[in-house]
């Protein structure tokens, strides 16, 4: 992103708050290769950091979501739900703030190929884009005159289509957002980038959440938290999916376990978040293929993540109450 896109979220950081992270109950482990990261292939030793380990750069939140890398400003943007605001962290000085308060219950977050960030909002139910100066376009609120249930995350396609999940956590209760009548069947949708028609990508899946691109664009991947809690795969063509399949079940050794916010790396992995209990809460990382390579294991459910660092191979890991991050052996497919 050239350099004058800094000024579309540097102006609009909230300025009160900013405070150097507290690190309690946090102690990185001193052994190198970190023993936080599981080898289950060969094929995984190669994105294993020799000489650094996993970080917390920031605590105290309620339940951490949506990181997304802004390289031309060199920091993070996420979502702290519960608490309706989003949060910053800064590189250069490793300052921590609030970004956005209220946010709207903001969830998941990306940014468009023109720099602007594109965030999904529970408590009004829409997807959002920040303009460069700060004001907000609203891109989907409704489908066929209903409203949506509550936007969870979001990716954008090499054609500028912005691509989102829809399921019904934010208006199921009062902690990610408000109880509220369920109009739609959930669905994965697409916004056309030049008409902004609305249209359903898919409904095939009970409870979709994270998604994310190929990295040639050819496959949609889709995690769903709801029955039976797996990965999906779809071939895209255009505007269209097909194909839908199971990528991965996410079962652990015949151990149960859910997936979250998912990336792909320039190798084709899928690096995903996870959650079901110590030994499994962290990052697991699947081939190609589907076949679990290697874990990073946190003490913290970790709900969603990203790539960021000015060579896109710093790994962000939004973990229940923290932020995480760990120099990886590879890079991001696509800048998230």
């Amino acid at each position: 992103m050239e350099i004058t896109r800094r000024s579309l979220l540097v102006g609009t950081a909230v300025a009160t708050g900013v405070t150097t992270p507290t690190l309690a109950q946090w102690a990185p482990n001193p052994v190198y290769p970190d023993p936080a990261f599981k080898v289950l292939d060969p094929s995984f030793l190669k994105y294993r950091p020799p000489v650094v380990g996993v970080e917390r750069i920031a605590t105290g939140m309620s339940w951490s979501e949506g990181p997304v890398w802004f390289g031309d400003g060199r920091y993070l943007i996420w979502s702290d739900i519960p608490n309706n605001r989003m949060m910053r962290w800064d590189e250069a000085t490793g300052a921590v703030g609030v970004f956005r308060s209220p946010s709207n219950q903001a969830n998941g977050n990306t940014r468009d190929r023109q720099g602007r960030l594109i965030s999904c909002e529970h408590r009004t139910r829409r997807v959002t884009r920040t303009e460069y100066n700060g004001e907000i376009t609203v891109l989907a609120d409704r489908f066929e005159g209903k409203r949506l249930n509550s936007p969870n995350d979001v990716v954008v396609k090499s054609d500028d289509s912005i691509w989102f999940t829809d399921p019904p956590y934010g208006i199921m209760g009062s902690y990610e957002g408000f109880p509220a009548r369920q109009e739609l069947k959930e669905a994965v949708y697409r916004v056309d980038p030049k008409t902004a028609r609305i249209e359903v990508a898919t409904d095939a899946l009970d409870k979709p959440n994270g998604l994310c691109f190929s990295p040639d664009y050819k496959k949609l991947y889709v995690v769903d938290t709801g029955a039976p809690r797996d990965i999906q795969v779809f071939d895209v063509a255009g505007n269209k999916l097909s194909g839908g399949r199971q990528f991965t079940d996410m079962k652990l050794n015949g151990r149960p376990g859910g997936s979250d916010g998912i990336r792909a790396d320039v190798d084709g992995n899928i690096w995903a978040g996870a959650n079901g209990g110590a030994g499994y809460d962290g990052v697991h990382v699947f081939s190609p293929q589907g076949k679990r390579i290697g874990m990073i294991l946190l003490p913290e459910i970790c709900a969603n993540l990203c790539f960021g660092g000015p060579k896109r191979n710093r790994l962000y890991m939004a973990a229940s109450q923290s932020l995480y991050s760990v120099y990886v052996g590879t890079r991001g497919a696509h800048v998230s």
